[in-house]
């Protein structure tokens, strides 16, 4: 038995975004390799045939719920201590840190690194990558928070690097239900707040949520907003103005004062790449 898992899915359908699946794919190769960790795959179909479909709210419901209870499955049968996530859209968080909920249950925190609250209801958003982290919460779409073994509370939670004040309408939740949350100017120089909420909250585990879109764009270029040409202010949801020095010195300082027993990283789009692999795949030599 593996003491770290490393859990590849990656899932596209909660971000109708077919490019999430490439940006998992090559995240594998990125990412550190252990020397003891496992590496486990989550089926997951690679190309749409057909436009997803909407059911009960949610664009490819029925997808998300088969991967979802398969990534579960093999956490239960694995078994591991430690779970790393390369994702895919931000859904892809759900099953690792409701296992790791049941395996810490008293002592275990989310940090949220995020510029965006993932909290939206079924009422607001019909994309589940959207919801995941209300889903964590006993919210967000009710039928894949029902599927939450071990709900976190508020308290357990801290949203990091989140756009407040440019928060939407489909964010309502995080006034709401009153979430504990850090502006990116909160953490620009020193991560004493966060460790502040380890310390209150008695967090001996932390299960840690990077979506790369955290990131400002002039400094991390694989994101969403990061698409080459594209206009960065007609962008239809607030931008990262993190850089990738800030979350490396935030992931270190709260690694001193909780254990990370999971970490998940989402919203990986590697445009270069994924232009570069396009454009071969209209060459004929590419496709004999």
């Amino acid at each position: 038995m593996s003491k770290t898992l490393r859990l590849l899915f990656p899932q596209w359908q909660g971000g109708n975004n077919p490019n999430y699946y490439f940006g998992s794919e090559l995240l594998s190769h990125i990412v550190p390799q252990g020397s003891q960790a496992e590496m486990v795959r989550v089926s997951v179909y690679k190309e749409p045939s057909q436009e997803l479909p909407l059911e009960h709210g949610v664009i490819g419901e029925s997808g998300l719920l088969k991967q979802l209870a398969e990534a579960a499955r093999i956490l239960e049968e694995k078994a591991p201590e430690k779970v790393i996530t390369l994702g895919g859209d931000c859904s892809i968080s759900q099953a690792p840190f409701d296992y790791l909920h049941g395996k810490y249950p008293n002592t275990l925190g989310i940090l949220w690194i995020d510029a965006h609250s993932d909290m939206s209801t079924i009422n607001d958003s019909n994309r589940e990558h959207m919801m995941v982290l209300g889903n964590l919460l006993g919210h967000g779409a009710p039928q894949f928070a029902e599927k939450v073994q071990h709900p976190f509370k508020v308290e357990q939670v801290m949203l990091a690097g989140l756009k407040y004040e440019e928060l939407r309408p489909c964010d309502h939740q995080v006034n709401e239900l009153q979430m504990n949350y850090l502006t990116p100017d909160k953490l620009a120089a020193d991560s004493q707040a966060l460790v502040g909420w380890i310390n209150q909250n008695h967090i001996k585990q932390l299960a840690i949520h990077f979506d790369l879109d955290v990131l400002s764009p002039q400094d991390f270029r694989s994101t969403h907003p990061g698409k080459p040409h594209l206009a960065i202010d007609k962008f239809p949801a607030p931008v990262g103005t993190m850089t990738l020095d800030q979350i490396t010195r935030i992931i270190h300082d709260v690694s001193e004062k909780a254990e990370i027993v999971g970490f998940s990283i989402g919203e990986h789009l590697p445009w270069d790449a994924i232009n570069l692999r396009n454009a071969l795949a209209s060459v004929e030599i590419f496709r004999e």
